[in-house]
């Protein structure tokens, strides 16, 4: 097994790293409610990182298509104690927040990671919490709030269109005084695109890297819709619980075309595909 410092700014590492998503939410899309208690959400990150996930990436607020915001307090008191755990464990954590307020608490209570799904725009001032804690921080492409982002699926051209605007709120992080070396760059599959998009931009996948050469990107592609329309059964979508094989595939062809890191729900399979990956291009 090939051991990869997730600290390590080096956009194409030895493998591609694994990032293990816990939701410690009532209403995410793929597992909504199965780790909404924190004690549960604790132990099932561990799990995890036995499995060989690199990464945790905590979530206390679901950014499923249409749903509503949550409030702060809530997503704070779901997120807070699990974060305080698992940096005491001696794991890597990343946070998924929208909210200055939420990165601040979670950064001080020991979080490296601040995983932005609005690339600092949903709250402007999460990048100056960032910038002065020097810690990584995940800039997605974003264009609208989950309550009404299916609306806003226009482009020209998808890929370039995508790697324009990141690279403008790539732009406005660095001027907020966020080391550029401490980005990671999300094309933010599943975000204010269509299915047939999203395709497009898992196939250009070396497009939107070499927009973004010097940078880590990260790819959020697990049991997301556009895979379930895929294995549709009789016009019935396949259950996100039912997508893992899917997403395995997918991470392996991104994987081969050296992405920095994948992020996904099932972390065994997927660390085992990365490995193997990673021993064909050695």
């Amino acid at each position: 097994m090939i051991s990869v410092d997730p600290t390590n700014t080096n956009p194409h590492p030895a493998r591609t790293l694994v990032m293990g998503v816990v939701n410690v939410t009532p209403n995410s899309f793929s597992d909504g409610g199965m780790w909404a208690d924190p004690e549960v959400a604790i132990r099932h990150a561990r799990d995890l990182v036995a499995h060989g996930a690199d990464i945790i990436d905590v979530g206390g607020e679901s950014t499923r298509p249409g749903t509503e915001r949550t409030p702060e307090d809530e997503e704070l008191r779901r997120v807070l104690s699990v974060v305080e755990a698992l940096v005491a464990d001696g794991a890597t954590v990343s946070v998924d927040t929208m909210r200055a307020s939420v990165a601040e608490a979670v950064v001080e209570a020991g979080a490296t990671i601040v995983n932005d799904v609005s690339g600092g725009k949903a709250d402007p001032a999460i990048l100056d919490v960032v910038a002065d804690a020097g810690v990584d921080y995940v800039l997605m492409h974003w264009r609208g709030q989950s309550a009404t982002m299916q609306d806003l699926i226009h482009y020209d051209n998808v890929v370039a269109d995508v790697i324009s605007e990141t690279s403008q709120q790539v732009d406005a992080a660095i001027a907020a005084g966020i080391a550029r070396e401490r980005i990671i760059v999300d094309p933010g599959i599943g975000f204010s695109k269509t299915p047939e998009q999203n395709w497009q931009l898992v196939e250009a996948v070396d497009a939107f890297q070499d927009g973004f050469e010097d940078l880590r990107v990260l790819w959020g592609v697990s049991r997301k819709r556009f895979l379930g329309e895929l294995l549709a059964d009789n016009g019935q979508d396949r259950p996100a619980l039912e997508r893992d094989a899917s997403t395995m595939a997918l991470s392996t062809y991104l994987a081969l075309h050296r992405a920095w890191c994948v992020r996904t729900h099932e972390v065994r399979a997927n660390r085992d595909a990365m490995e193997t990956v990673a021993r064909l291009l050695a």
